[in-house]
């Protein structure tokens, strides 16, 4: 598996994620009682953002980091 397609599979992953939690808290307000959410549901939303952010926040701080990197070494050379 190249680097692209597991960044890709990453997107793809945590944006699915990101539906689904959205997907589940609206369902939430339309079944009995409405307008009340459930303790689960507010609990799955609250895992699914955390999920997300794990793998936009954690790719991007290792981006950042490994592009520091780079230019000490490049900067030493």
């Amino acid at each position: 598996m190249t680097k692209e397609d597991r960044t890709k599979y990453q997107v793809y992953s945590a944006l699915a994620m990101l539906l689904a939690g959205v997907a589940l808290s609206v369902a939430g307000f339309l079944v009995p009682p409405v307008g009340e959410i459930s303790d689960s549901v507010l609990w799955f939303f609250a895992q699914c953002l955390i999920y997300a952010g794990s793998i936009f926040g954690v790719s991007i701080y290792v981006q950042s980091k490994f592009t520091e990197l780079k230019e000490e070494m490049s900067k030493r050379s």
